[in-house]
């Protein structure tokens, strides 16, 4: 059955850095989307990036744009956060997901959407602290 595994999160000073992993089984990762997601205590779980494996698409949230990289890695069916110049209102916790990438411009218009994606990981905690 599909399954996504995120790891890498930890805790980490403003200013650091981290990379959280998304592997994927029972599923090929091209004709998919990932995105990655989080949420804090008390806020709402926002779209943080996202990327169509097939078409190489790659949207970021603005809050994140210039610091986090969105890679993904067809051989070892993993999509990758590459996070830098961390800051305290990035802790949270992440989560990816997966929807089978449709129409082009679906992405443009959906990425961010939590209710677009069918299948979700468990989350990785991420915590910024001095």
């Amino acid at each position: 059955q599909v399954q996504l595994v995120e790891s890498g999160g930890g805790l980490v000073q403003p200013g650091g850095s981290l990379r959280l992993s998304c592997a994927a089984s029972g599923f090929t990762l091209d004709g998919y989307a990932i995105g990655w997601f989080r949420q804090a205590p008390g806020k709402e779980r926002e779209g943080v990036s996202c990327i169509s494996v097939r078409d190489g698409d790659i949207l970021y949230a603005d809050s994140v744009k210039g610091r986090f990289t969105i890679t993904s890695d067809n051989a070892r069916s993993s999509v990758y956060l590459q996070m830098i110049s961390i800051q305290d209102e990035d802790t949270a916790t992440y989560y990816c997901a997966a929807v089978r990438a449709g129409v082009r411009e679906a992405l443009a218009r959906y990425a961010f959407l939590d209710y677009w994606y069918d299948y979700w990981g468990q989350g990785t905690q991420v915590t910024v602290s001095s």
